[in-house]
C-alpha cells in the first residue's frame, strides 16, 4: 500500500481534515487513508447512518466529536455537505487536535 500524506493540517484556529465518507455501511470506523483523483490524501470513514436529510453529516460530527474528545460545535463541514468527499474544520488548539489525530490514526 502506498503511504499517503496525512489528510489533515493545522490552519488558523484549528485543523483542516479531508475525508471520504461512506454512509449506510455495515459498520462504522476508519478504513485508512486514500488518495483522490488529484492525489490529495483523504481519511476514509464508514458510518451506518443513511445519507438522507443530513443524518450522515450529523453522525459524522458526533463520531468525530466522541473519537477526538471535541465539542460537536467545534466541528464544521466547510465543503461537501451533500458529497462523499468533505472538508472539515476542527476548531480549537491546533497542536492538541493534531496530537489526537496522530494518536487515533497511528
Amino acid at each position: 500500500m502506498k503511504p499517503y500524506a496525512a489528510p489533515y493540517a493545522a490552519i488558523g484556529g484549528g485543523v483542516r481534515l479531508a475525508l471520504r465518507l461512506t454512509p449506510r455501511a455495515s459498520r462504522k470506523g476508519v478504513d485508512g487513508v486514500v488518495a483522490d483523483a488529484e492525489g490529495r490524501s483523504l481519511l476514509k470513514l464508514r458510518l451506518v447512518a443513511p445519507p438522507v436529510e443530513g443524518v450522515a453529516n450529523e453522525a459524522l460530527i458526533a463520531f468525530l466529536a466522541k473519537t477526538l474528545s471535541l465539542r460537536k460545535a467545534d466541528i464544521i463541514i466547510r465543503s461537501g455537505e451533500t458529497s462523499r468527499v468533505k472538508s472539515l474544520h476542527l476548531a480549537g488548539d491546533s497542536a492538541a487536535i493534531l496530537q489526537k489525530l496522530d494518536a487515533w490514526l497511528g
